[in-house]
């Protein structure tokens, strides 16, 4: 029974222009941060094309693998909570909006499976994505030729965005279960942005590896320097975080009354 409503929620994808949009948002991403790269590096050109308006902002970025990676799993990382959000939002709120939560409930299957499904195909959803583009990234940051790249560290960028997104993985069935509780997708989007405002906050205390979303600004040195590894009590926030959430979403779909 949980293959056949796993496989219905993969098939409900099919012809979603939310995935294409979501690939386009996150594939424009390591060319924004090329176009940065080549600013520093050609600054001259960059004034002729009318782009030293820039310059300020980039005060401080070097045109290096290193930086390359560091931004890379900033986007991973930050932009993933809210990119992921989205998704999640999508995927449980799109049925309190289509008015189908009805149907999917009244089913004879049990209301957790739906639960699981769901956040399964998140996760299928932003893994494929984050292969996706950081394969571009990688061949847009050799095409460039950009100084200081090599194998050993290569391994240790691409594990540090695959954490950072991770990580953000982790943080989702929180915003699944607001988004059930909520009856739909506002509210979990809305409560991301708040959650990252929040979480710059906290960073800049010392209970940043207690709150779940500094953790990947304290990663990443958003709010101080960077962590080589994050504390052990990062890791049982994460894994506390996302049992709690996935429980309450899965409490929220068997008991909660739907009103539609």
């Amino acid at each position: 029974m949980f293959g056949q409503v796993l496989a219905t929620e993969f098939m409900k994808l099919h012809r979603a222009k939310a995935t294409w949009a979501t690939l386009a948002v996150l594939a424009l991403m390591p060319l924004g941060i090329a176009l940065f790269m080549w600013i520093v590096r050609e600054p001259g050109r960059a004034a002729q094309l009318g782009l030293l308006g820039t310059k300020a902002s980039l005060a401080g970025l070097e045109a290096t693998w290193p930086q390359y990676f560091y931004m890379l799993t900033l986007v991973f990382g930050v932009g993933g909570m809210l990119l992921l959000a989205f998704i999640v939002a999508y995927l449980f709120g799109r049925e309190y909006r289509d008015a189908t939560a009805k149907n999917m409930l009244a089913l004879p299957v049990a209301r957790h499976w739906f639960a699981v499904a769901k956040l399964l195909v998140a996760a299928a959803w932003w893994m494929a994505l984050i292969v996706i583009v950081l394969v571009e990234a990688m061949a847009i940051g050799l095409a460039m030729g950009l100084p200081g790249f090599s194998a050993e560290l290569a391994a240790t960028g691409i594990a540090n965005v695959l954490l950072a997104a991770t990580i953000s993985l982790l943080l989702a069935p929180v915003v699944a279960w607001i988004a059930v509780w909520s009856r739909g997708e506002v509210a979990p989007i809305a409560f991301s942005l708040v959650m990252l405002a929040l979480g710059n906050l906290f960073g800049k205390t010392g209970w940043a590896e207690w709150f779940p979303y500094s953790i990947v600004p304290l990663l990443i040195g958003m709010v101080a320097d960077p962590v080589g590894t994050l504390p052990a009590g990062s890791y049982v926030v994460l894994a506390a975080t996302f049992a709690a959430g996935t429980g309450a979403t899965i409490l929220q779909l068997r008991f909660a009354d739907n009103s539609q």
